[in-house]
């Protein structure tokens, strides 16, 4: 139990880190949140839990797959708010052409006989 709420902790404070320096300067918020660090520590906690690196190299490879349609997140939302959509509205639109993109991106990958 120690160990979770470590792993909770741990978590916790990057993200509350990454959006305090956020605040300060978009661009160095920025590059931290570009940086893969949950992507870092999921593999860094799989290879604990499971003391097997090639679980986190199936992991990194399916990742690579899902980096294009994730971009899509991050082209909608400026787009959706400078056309003068609200925060949460352009948020939640957003999100659901991500997950859309996501699962078209899977869709693919299977019909074309790819793993993801």
């Amino acid at each position: 139990m120690v160990y979770y709420i470590t792993k909770l902790i741990i978590t916790t404070l990057l993200i509350v880190l990454i959006s305090e320096i956020g605040k300060r300067s978009s661009l160095a918020g920025a590059i931290l949140a570009a940086i893969p660090l949950v992507s870092i520590l999921a593999m860094t906690w799989m290879y604990i839990d499971t003391n097997n690196s090639l679980k986190a190299v199936e992991f990194s490879k399916n990742i690579v797959w899902l980096i294009a349609p994730s971009m899509t997140l991050f082209i909608a939302f400026p787009i959706l708010i400078e056309k003068g959509m609200g925060f949460y509205i352009s948020m939640f639109i957003s999100i659901i052409l991500t997950i859309f993109a996501y699962y078209s991106v899977i869709f693919l990958l299977e019909k074309s006989g790819l793993r993801a």
